[in-house]
């Protein structure tokens, strides 16, 4: 077979895959509705919604805490939200210094407030870093999300609310991870939206 036939055929497998995960999505909706409600009343009591993860999900904790500030499809004032990986002093002084399993656990600990909304991203869910953070968020008494994957690893069990995406395959989890974040994004600007009128 040919390097062309083969990057033809890793195209539709890639979308074949992406298929086979979404068309069980809607096994998701509870707990996004959960997700959601617990997102408003965050918002609704002043607190923010704070985001962090590892590699491909760092850049998604910053994609959709930037969703929540600037705005997703609405024209809404600007919602508090922050993701923990993008301050590089932070980053790596906490990681020179310290460790860099505490690097979340360290903001969480300076930044979360018992109001707040804590959201970990983690394909595998062991991840030490995000479970350690979720677990200072638990003790501070914030509300705490595990996106995550696969069977859940450790993080299912920190969690107050773990989504698991049952799938293998990280890309495709970190797809699935961006369905439901792009699709808070957007039930928030219909609530605040509904709020206005």
């Amino acid at each position: 077979m040919s390097v062309n036939e083969q990057i033809a055929n890793s195209y539709l497998d890639s979308l074949e895959r992406h298929m086979a995960l979404f068309a069980n999505m809607a096994n998701y909706h509870k707990e996004s509705i959960e997700l959601l409600k617990a997102c408003q009343k965050t918002l609704a009591a002043g607190g923010k919604v704070i985001w962090f993860g590892n590699g491909g999900s760092a850049a998604d904790a910053q994609h959709l805490a930037a969703e929540f500030v600037v705005r997703y499809k609405l024209e809404r004032g600007p919602l508090a939200s922050i993701a923990l990986t993008t301050d590089t002093s932070i980053l790596t002084a906490h990681s020179n210094d310290y460790h860099f399993n505490t690097v979340f656990e360290r903001q969480v600990q300076a930044l979360c407030k018992p109001e707040d909304l804590v959201i970990g991203l983690t394909t595998s869910g062991t991840s030490e870093n995000i479970n350690l953070a979720l677990a200072a968020a638990n003790e501070i008494g914030a509300y705490t999300v595990a996106l995550t994957g696969r069977k859940g690893g450790d993080v299912k069990d920190i969690a107050t609310l773990p989504i698991i995406i049952d799938f293998d395959e990280t890309a495709r989890i970190q797809e699935a991870h961006m369905f439901i974040g792009h699709w808070l994004c957007e039930a928030v600007d219909l609530l605040i939206a509904e709020q206005s009128l």
